[in-house]
């Protein structure tokens, strides 16, 4: 069954892309795993793994939907039969949805995080904030099951009431709004870092590179941050390109998104460890940097009560940009598998991802210690959220962006290909059919080889 919906401009394709490419991967993720592992050793590896491995899948993929014009797991099927291929790689795009549903389930609870803190930040809360009371206030939130579940669930319900109304008149027109006031936030919060801040240290961190710095877990996660941060391999950009008009040059518009998604990443950095630094923090902090880092600085700072509004306004923003882009897929295939309307199918999504993530909520609290010795010591797992993160961002996504740079690559006519993607420059096409042939699925197995196997 191909979708009836269409983006209503390209322009507005390009914003959802981008919306689903911008969200807490690059706003929160990128900066502590920057100060986890190394800063400019890092940035240096994800700008590579962007440019050479992440681009290339990006236009795989969206062309596949664009062919596709199904739910990612039937966009598979019907290229793959009009390629005279198997219909079985259609499991590629089943798994690349099942991906999106997975992170959908932490991903709100995340979101949920984000919730809270803007009321935290409003009502003046971070006053007065130093480490201890910082780190007692996010431990605080964390122990607590039902208030997690509470924003949990209010995070959710905002996708979905999002995503219910339709591609254009909601995932689009939501886009066209977060969109340019994320862009807007993050350039006020860098200029004020600039000037309240230790910008020329920020500057040096991201951008020094030591070469001793690199090791296989560095580069791993320097992959598997590109994949998470632009949105690849977990059916959101197949169900976008499936939206896309023939008109539409896809190559121009993943350069649009690629290039967007990597500003804001290395713009967080830029409005996050200024502010660090200047307040002599420590960078590694993990996943605490923004939630119990961050707010001790707040409450030093002049306007900290309206900075800090602002900062987690702007994270709230780009968190629901990207969830409604990751439950579409989910809801596109169970309309189509079912006969569901979208308001119909669109809750039954909604209510199986809350149900799911409650398990990542109870992972902080009183589940904290019911993981598996198996998962826990082999997987690196100590929580369920850790394995659902595990599970994804090491595993899935980057064997199934393998499987679809071998598809595209290998069981797609050139010919076809070059006339899809109206690349008239036969270099390029050239360039990008050896990426995809040879680069991409080489270096993510090699790294998969060395994180799992070696």
């Amino acid at each position: 069954m191909q979708v009836q919906d269409n983006w209503t401009s390209n322009w507005g394709f390009i914003l959802a892309a981008i919306g689903g490419a911008v969200g807490l991967g690059n706003l929160w993720k990128f900066p502590y795993m920057a100060g986890e592992n190394g800063g400019g050793a890092f940035v240096l590896l994800y700008l590579v793994a962007v440019v050479f491995i992440a681009l290339p899948i990006l236009v795989a993929e969206l062309l596949l939907g664009r062919q596709g014009r199904a739910s990612p797991p039937h966009a598979m099927e019907n290229v793959a039969r009009s390629a005279g291929a198997s219909e079985h790689w259609r499991m590629v795009g089943g798994m690349g949805m099942l991906v999106g549903f997975i992170i959908l389930t932490f991903y709100s609870v995340i979101g949920g995080w984000v919730l809270c803190y803007i009321v935290k930040a409003i009502s003046g809360q971070f006053s007065g904030f130093d480490a201890g009371v910082s780190e007692s206030a996010f431990s605080d939130l964390l122990a607590s099951p039902i208030e997690l579940t509470l924003w949990h669930g209010l995070f959710m319900l905002l996708t979905a009431g999002i995503v219910a109304r339709g591609v254009a008149q909601g995932i689009e027109r939501a886009v066209k709004v977060l969109m340019p006031a994320l862009f807007v936030l993050v350039a006020i919060l860098v200029v004020y870092s600039a000037i309240a801040g230790d910008f020329r240290g920020a500057l040096a961190y991201l951008f020094s590179f030591d070469a001793s710095k690199i090791t296989e877990t560095v580069v791993l996660e320097a992959i598997g941050q590109a994949f998470f941060s632009i949105g690849l391999a977990m059916g959101l950009m197949m169900i976008y390109g499936a939206y896309v008009p023939k008109s539409s040059s896809l190559v121009r518009s993943s350069y649009i998104i690629v290039s967007a998604d990597t500003m804001i990443a290395l713009f967080a950095g830029m409005m996050i460890f200024p502010i660090v630094f200047a307040h002599g923090l420590a960078a590694n902090q993990g996943p605490g940097l923004i939630f119990v880092t961050l707010p001790i600085a707040f409450s030093d700072m002049p306007l900290g009560v309206l900075v800090a509004t602002l900062f987690f306004v702007l994270l709230a923003f780009a968190a629901l940009s990207s969830s409604i882009s990751i439950l579409e897929p989910a809801v596109a295939w169970i309309r189509s598998r079912f006969g569901l309307t979208r308001i119909q199918a669109c809750a039954v999504t909604a209510l199986a991802a809350f149900l799911i993530g409650l398990l990542s909520v109870v992972s902080f609290n009183v589940g904290a210690d019911h993981m598996p010795e198996f998962v826990r010591t082999h997987l690196a797992s100590p929580t369920y959220f850790d394995f659902f993160d595990n599970l994804t961002s090491n595993f899935l996504m980057p064997v199934g962006a393998i499987l679809m740079s071998i598809f595209v690559g290998w069981r797609l006519d050139r010919a076809h290909l070059s006339g899809e993607l109206a690349i008239k420059d036969g270099n390029l096409m050239r360039v990008w059919l050896l990426l995809l042939r040879y680069i991409v699925p080489l270096a993510i197995l090699g790294i998969l080889l060395v994180k799992w196997v070696i």
